[in-house]
């Protein structure tokens, strides 16, 4: 159903669809059906007969360790270490009770995880838990199974609202509310998310009745508690971090700042993430009571079941990033692939580019609309879509069944980035592959990837005879893909206008008085500095500046905006760290 007023805008795969028709009937010269549009046979067979890839096993380079070097010590005191966990235990031996079984049973699952048999034990008792384990290990479950089996003996006399899950990004909020109505689906548990992206109105209404567990978005919940009657976290007895490092970075510091501070004091708090940070540490240092350490892998491990390998990009051969990932995407890992990219901008035009070369594409990332981003994954799950270009937006908990292939366009800017996108292929146990294209200026995180290695490194060499045929092709399409992008800003420019006439319609119909109106703890002032203070660089405001920069971009340009992007991350990282820690209670020293 397209919006009123919308009916002459087309969707992207639309657009693509339309300009790979009309080259194909201008190359054939007479007309076809628009199902008859396929690759052509000799283009196929012409790639066929190119070289293929060569893939060497990467030697790791022994380094005996400097003098006075010594292993970064923890800076948290734990009452608890639990670094092992009983292999023979099963779900039955947890004395969970019947209607968690019978929900267990239905999601064929049989034996638990190393962190959910670690986990669940100890989280039965309400001990507070600091969890560390690799991607796709499951931890939803690790958490969840506990909440729920105390929730069954929770008091019913009254509806309140027990046990709260953040998360850091929708997509993943989806996922772990599906997951626990499949869990309580034999349980009286109430289920509600809070997400953004998605009706406001009926989350609203859920949360009057007071459900047993929010699982939510740290902004769409602070909207809840500002706005929305009845609901207040006063009452909290289990609040859960899931991707606890990526949480409590600055991006969330002041939202996560105002939910702890509106959360009741005495509560269980759980921890769960795939790394641990120096953020993680600090909060566990302040906010846990004797907290459990439950590390069943260290927090830079990556699945054994991965093949990770490499491809080196010399410093003159930088452009030719696009043409590689094509030739990859084309000729060996044509569907369940995910290839991540730095900038919304960059994974918008490998949609044009890839599609135009007739490859199934979708893409996933924050300029989207929440129901073009659930499309997009419900799509590639499906198998509708064979290649997904997605930001980091994609890198975080998300759990996408049998994903064969991870495609790096570029390295990202640190080594806990590139565990989280590399994690969405070799999960719970099964195989997968990650190839990363790597430059000269991307080397560091390199080294630090080859220093964690446990299982041999592969280079691969795309033959150049290949990058230079798909360069050809590019350049072929390059008019119609900047046609696309025009067309598609037009577009957008008719949206927004639309938008801003609906907004003006309702301002002159509302009704409702000033005091009715939808708040946020922080003015619009605040608001404003705080996106200046996270910038990563300066934006060019004046005309004049921007008239200075407008120039005919090169795909070298492109690819060194991408790179200065992840360089700029990777410097906040660095200056975090270096970043003077608050004073505690006790020293350094004392707390180790």
């Amino acid at each position: 159903m397209k919006a009123k007023g919308m009916s002459k805008i087309s969707s992207l795969d639309d657009k693509i669809s339309k300009v790979r028709l009309q080259k194909l009937k201008q190359k054939n010269g007479k007309e076809d059906n628009e199902e008859d549009m396929i690759v052509d046979e000799e283009e196929s067979s012409d790639e066929e007969n190119m070289t293929a890839d060569t893939v060497k096993t990467k030697e790791k380079k022994k380094k005996g360790k400097k003098q006075g070097e010594e292993e970064e010590q923890v800076k948290v005191q734990f009452s608890e270490s639990v670094d092992s966990y009983d292999d023979k235990i099963t779900f039955q031996d947890m004395n969970l009770s019947r209607p968690l079984l019978k929900g267990l049973s239905s999601m064929n699952f049989v034996k638990p995880t190393p962190i959910q048999a670690a986990c669940i034990p100890i989280a039965l008792l309400g001990r507070d838990i600091c969890a560390c384990a690799v991607t796709g290990s499951g931890k939803t479950v690790a958490f969840m199974l506990p909440i729920l089996e105390r929730l069954l003996y929770r008091p019913k006399a009254t509806a309140t609202t027990r046990v709260l899950v953040l998360v850091p990004t929708r997509e993943l909020a989806v996922q772990v509310h599906t997951v626990a109505r499949q869990l309580a689906q034999h349980a009286s548990v109430d289920i509600c998310l809070a997400a953004g992206g998605l009706d406001i109105k009926s989350q609203e209404a859920m949360l009057r009745m007071a459900p047993d567990i929010v699982i939510a978005t740290p902004g769409r919940l602070i909207d809840h508690l500002r706005n929305s009657a009845n609901f207040t976290l006063s009452n909290i007895e289990i609040l859960v971090l899931d991707e606890a490092d990526r949480m409590l970075d600055e991006f969330f510091a002041e939202q996560m700042n105002e939910i702890i501070r509106m959360c009741a004091r005495q509560r269980q708090t759980m921890l769960f993430s795939a790394t641990m940070t120096e953020t993680v540490q600090e909060l566990v240092a302040v906010s846990l009571k004797d907290p459990v350490k439950v590390f069943v892998n260290e927090s830079t491990d990556i699945a054994l079941g991965l093949r990770q390998e490499f491809i080196r990009i010399r410093p003159n051969r930088e452009g030719d990033r696009e043409a590689i990932v094509a030739a990859l995407v084309s000729r060996h890992f044509c569907d369940r692939c995910i290839v991540f990219i730095q900038t919304k901008v960059q994974a918008h035009r490998m949609h044009v580019l890839l599609g135009l070369l007739g490859i199934n594409v979708g893409e996933l990332h924050s300029n989207l609309s929440q129901a073009q981003r659930l499309d997009t994954l419900k799509k590639f799950k499906e198998g509708l879509v064979d290649v997904m270009l997605a930001t980091d937006l994609a890198s975080r908990g998300l759990d996408i069944e049998n994903v064969k292939t991870v495609i790096n366009f570029t390295m990202p800017s640190t080594i806990k980035h590139y565990i989280h996108r590399v994690g969405r292929t070799a999960r719970a146990g099964k195989s997968g592959r990650s190839v990363t294209l790597v430059g000269e200026l991307e080397r560091k995180v390199l080294k630090d990837v080859v220093k964690q290695a446990k299982t041999p490194l592969k280079t691969r060499i795309v033959p150049q005879d290949v990058v230079s045929r798909f360069k050809e092709k590019i350049n072929d399409i390059e008019e119609d893909i900047k046609q696309i992008m025009i067309q598609e800003k037009e577009e957008s420019h008719l949206r927004s206008v639309e938008n801003k006439m609906n907004k003006a319609h309702n301002l002159l119909d509302k009704t409702q008085d000033e005091s009715q109106q939808r708040t946020w703890f922080q003015t619009t002032k605040e608001r404003k500095a705080e996106k200046a203070m996270l910038r990563l660089s300066n934006k060019l405001d004046s005309k004049e500046e921007k008239k200075k920069t407008r120039k005919k971009i090169t795909a070298e340009d492109r690819v060194k905006f991408e790179l200065t992007k992840a360089q700029l991350m990777g410097i906040r990282a660095v200056k975090k760290s270096l970043k003077a820690k608050p004073l505690g209670a006790f020293s350094e020293e004392v707390r180790n």
